[in-house]
């Protein structure tokens, strides 16, 4: 049977437990699994704001925001989307509940044991799915994790959280981890060698025109400056081809435009079918990186 079975919530910075569900399960595995979940709470700052790790038969998932983390442990079989809702209704009720001074200043651990209730309460809803009457933001939820996937954690992971490395701060530095995308076509290299092609031949001229600029004083600096955005432009689009970050297709697109731009004002200087072939290349990018998507999509689910 697929539930929710402890959920506890933790000050990032100390990992000091605020609230947590009340727990009367006597299995050794859970109770195990609730001793990694204390390691976890003094680590949460070195991690992603969400992520997910499998510990024996049960899932452990767990967000953080605003310095403050929220951890829930389930059966291996729970529905990720379910879970992630969980955790956010847990977040924004402690939110609008207590304030970041009396979070800050808080000294005794469970000092908000009175959050409890409503842990609790929000256990059963979603212990008993077809009760839920949340359908809206299991939605909101389920585009948001096939957009940004939690990061699985490793058994690395889990060992360094118990003291056998130290250099796991470093490794997840910045708002989100990277992610795998799908594997790359036989378009998406055509298209990256194009693009690399279409920015060689930018950084070429660029540097010819240096070379007139010194020779002759007449020369227009700006056609430098147009040749080298162009350049930049068409590698970075390169790089979101092959790299996961925020974003991705919204940044192909100004990289575009801005192709689009620097081969308007160096039309004086390139026939019509250069500057279509230069756009071309860029478009034909741009659609690359828009089709090549993170792996890793949440389940559908529905109540």
């Amino acid at each position: 049977m697929s539930m929710v079975l402890f959920a506890s919530v933790v000050r990032v910075g100390d990992g000091l437990p605020l609230s947590a569900s009340t727990d009367y399960e006597q299995d050794k595995e859970l109770q195990e699994t609730k001793k990694h979940l204390k390691g976890l709470s003094k680590k949460l700052g070195q991690f992603p704001d969400r992520c997910t790790v499998k510990i024996g038969q049960y899932n452990v998932n767990f967000t953080s925001s605003l310095g403050v983390g929220y951890l829930m442990v389930c059966t291996e079989n729970y529905p990720s989307v379910l879970a992630f809702c969980y955790l956010d209704e847990l977040q924004k009720e402690f939110i609008v509940t207590y304030d970041t001074k009396r979070i800050n200043s808080a000294v005794r651990p469970y000092s908000f044991i009175e959050f409890d209730t409503f842990i609790q309460k929000t256990k059963q809803r979603y212990n008993s799915p077809r009760s839920l009457s949340t359908k809206i933001n299991l939605s909101d939820m389920q585009t948001e994790i096939r957009l940004r996937p939690p990061y699985q954690l490793s058994r690395e992971d889990l060992s360094s959280i118990n003291g056998f490395s130290l250099h796991t701060a470093s490794k997840y530095k910045g708002i989100a981890p990277t992610q795998m995308l799908e594997p790359v076509t036989l378009p998406g290299i055509v298209s990256c060698m194009l693009s690399v092609l279409c920015g060689g031949l930018n950084l070429l001229r660029g540097v010819h025109a240096i070379e007139s600029i010194l020779q002759n004083d007449d020369e227009d600096f700006n056609y430098v400056i147009a040749f080298f955005l162009g350049t930049a432009a068409c590698l970075y689009q390169c790089y979101l081809f092959a790299y996961f970050s925020i974003w991705r297709t919204s940044k192909s697109f100004l990289a575009l435009g801005l192709i689009c731009l620097s081969n308007m004002y160096l039309s004086e200087l390139r026939n019509v079918w250069q500057v279509l072939f230069h756009v071309t290349v860029g478009a034909f990018m741009t659609l690359q990186v828009r089709l090549r998507q993170p792996l890793g999509k949440a389940p559908d689910y529905n109540v």
